[in-house]
């Protein structure tokens, strides 16, 4: 496994380098002058062209790409136009927060989603099987702003249970900062959540009907037994694919979260550096989320081998022995 994982490594470059590509000619554009907009509305021509110069935003696009890419393969993803500073350590600072808020989703989303698919299939249809389906097909459904909106003007403005946005301090003590990060987290969960209790129903449906689970059930065992043991063990392996695209897709979910709840993580950096138009942090954020991207499906692949041994990778395309 060891050699599939250092040949997925490298399979991954080619696509780091076209998401590369695209990130650079989306930020190009990106309407405005990044210079204009550093130096104010009160800015002379002379002032926003110097600045130009500077930047290097007056050299052909070509010559910008060139000095793109020669500053990626060299580790440097450039400095930041408005926050002058490197935007590595912007990443470091603002990454950490925006996986808190991920994990803490993904934690709530897995608990209740899981459980809910479960019990679900387990209980097909009966009106507890329909209703969990039906509150899935909302959560999905779900649109994230609309949500953390509605969230925040209930629980935070009407009854004042949680704080409307900021993310709190541990200095603060436990519990005011696990109280902000309650609505945020929510927020983020309801899509996997959902997402989490449809796949899962739908993989145990198909596990509950083989013949291996009727004969389990026909040696007595209880019923809790067979659906925690036998049938859910094996119901596993469609859940982590759908696994590693909701950590994924919880980063990008986490712009508007982050957004709607001051949430100073790396969706917020993202939205106030095309605020600015500061190209240079849009591009290394991009492109750090992309990296995480294509990592965590190599996570699920390796995590396939962990629960199905059967899985070969001696082909490079995976398989059962």
């Amino acid at each position: 496994m060891g050699k599939y994982i250092i040949r997925r490594l490298f399979d991954l470059l080619p696509t780091i380098a076209v998401v590369a590509v695209i990130v650079f000619i989306i930020t190009r554009l990106i309407p405005g002058d990044p210079a204009a907009v550093m130096l104010g509305p009160q800015a002379s021509v002379e002032d926003i062209q110097a600045l130009r110069d500077k930047l290097g935003l007056n050299d052909p696009l070509y010559l910008q790409f060139l000095h793109y890419i020669g500053d990626l393969l060299q580790g440097n993803f450039g400095v930041s136009l408005t926050y002058n500073q490197p935007i590595v350590q912007l990443i470091l600072e603002r990454f950490p927060n925006t996986l808190i808020l991920a994990v803490s989703a993904l934690i709530i989303a897995f608990a209740i989603g899981v459980p809910a698919g479960i019990i679900s299939a387990s209980k097909q249809n009966s009106l507890l099987d329909y209703s969990v389906m039906l509150v899935s097909l909302v959560g999905v459904s779900m649109p994230i702003f609309w949500l953390g909106v509605m969230l925040v003007l209930y629980f935070s403005v009407n009854l004042g249970w949680f704080p409307a946005t900021g993310m709190g301090s541990m200095e603060d003590g436990l519990i005011p900062y696990l109280k902000h990060l309650v609505l945020p987290s929510i927020t983020l969960a309801t899509i996997p959540m959902a997402t989490f209790a449809r796949i899962t129903r739908s993989s145990m449906l198909e596990v509950i009907s083989q013949d291996y689970i009727k004969t389990a059930r026909s040696k007595g065992l209880s019923e809790f037994w067979v659906i925690c043991k036998h049938a859910f063990k094996n119901a596993l392996t469609p859940l982590l694919t759908v696994l590693g695209m909701q950590i994924s897709m919880m980063l990008g979910g986490a712009v508007l979260t982050e957004t709607i709840f001051s949430w100073p993580g790396m969706g917020r950096l993202i939205v106030d550096a095309i605020d600015k138009r500061d190209f240079v942090v849009v591009q290394g954020t991009v492109l750090f989320i992309a990296v995480i991207f294509v990592l965590v499906n190599l996570l699920v692949d390796v995590m396939y081998k962990v629960v199905n041994p059967r899985v070969n990778y001696s082909s490079g395309k995976g398989g059962a022995k």
